[in-house]
């Protein structure tokens, strides 16, 4: 692994040191202000990010060939999980959001703070190319599927002797009117017409979407402070070790023998699967008060991990290559 990627790793540990300190210490006050981070960063700076990069993606030059070879495997193993989990919802204690919530630890990858770098240091401009191409659609993507299915289990829950189009009907409204999907669904829009953004607009929408980095990384050191991992440990591991080995596994596989990918596009992929589970899955947690320790637990311990397996993969690329 590069000097660039473990000082961008060291980096993430220190600003998850502060977020914990702050919570520690009772800086913020004691009205969980973890839950208020959270709740600024899903409503104010994650849809501004989110609308900025879907209006500004050149739909024209996306390696879709790459890109469905990625998010085919990450896409079934996602539903794979939360329907693992949906079937063993009766049976638990797990809140309707639950299974989603576990859905997209599984799958969503810290692929900015860490990914970036990674890409740029091991696989030069060409990789890097890559690797944009499936960020910008990484969140649209995942984040969609999520939470269309969260929604979904939550109005079941509430109307359990609703209609099944009344139930269909609030999902679809739940769904559209969303902090992640709408602004997604408006920058489609943007996109399709073809209008540029304007030069003030597009430095307001940087500006608000460079807050979402350093602060989901202070949420998930408070989070860790205010909600611990206690009895949390067995599944937070659990779930890095799914995110870490069996999803860039299935990646591996699809991609490769599937749809016959090698050199730098198969690296790509590989590397982008096995990054550690991004902070996105704790906002969605937080979003749904669902499973905020395990989800908090997770991310740091495949963060800590991912020290170990990165190079594990590297190696066995090398093998393919």
């Amino acid at each position: 692994m590069s000097t660039l990627v473990l000082f961008k790793l060291l980096t993430i540990f220190v600003v998850v040191a502060i977020g914990w300190i702050v919570g520690k210490l009772k800086w913020l006050g004691n009205n969980d202000p973890a839950r208020t981070l959270a709740n600024a960063a899903y409503y104010i700076f994650v849809p501004a990010l989110l609308f900025r990069t879907t209006a500004r993606i050149d739909f024209k030059t996306m390696p879709w060939g790459t890109l469905v070879a990625f998010f085919v495997p990450m896409l079934a193993t996602q539903l794979a999980v939360y329907a693992w989990q949906r079937r063993n919802l009766e049976r638990s204690a797990l809140a309707p959001a639950g299974p989603s919530v576990r859905a997209i630890s599984a799958v969503f990858g810290n692929s900015v703070q860490v990914g970036i770098p990674m890409a740029a240091a091991l696989f030069g401009e060409t990789g890097l190319g890559i690797h944009l191409a499936i960020v910008s659609l990484h969140a649209l993507v995942l984040l969609s599927l999520a939470t269309t299915l969260v929604e979904l289990d939550i109005a079941r829950h509430k109307h359990a002797t609703t209609h099944l189009a009344a139930t269909l009907l609030t999902t679809a409204r739940n769904t559209v009117v969303h902090p992640v999907v709408l602004p997604v669904l408006a920058g489609m829009a943007w996109n399709a017409l073809g209008l540029p953004l304007p030069a003030f607009a597009d430095e307001i929408l940087q500006t608000l979407g460079q807050a979402v980095v350093p602060l989901c990384l202070v949420l998930i050191g408070m989070s860790l402070a205010y909600y611990g991992v206690q009895g949390a440990v067995k599944t937070a591991l659990g779930l890095s070790v799914l995110k870490l080995l069996v999803l860039p596994s299935l990646v591996l596989g699809v991609a490769h023998w599937g749809f016959h990918l090698t050199g730098v596009p198969l690296a790509v992929v590989v590397m982008m699967a096995a990054l550690p589970i991004g902070s996105n899955a704790l906002i969605f947690a937080q979003r749904y008060h669902a499973l905020e320790a395990e989800t908090t637990a997770a991310t740091v311990f495949s963060t800590l991990a991912f020290v170990v397996t990165a190079p594990v993969w590297l190696a066995l690329l090398a093998l393919l290559a």
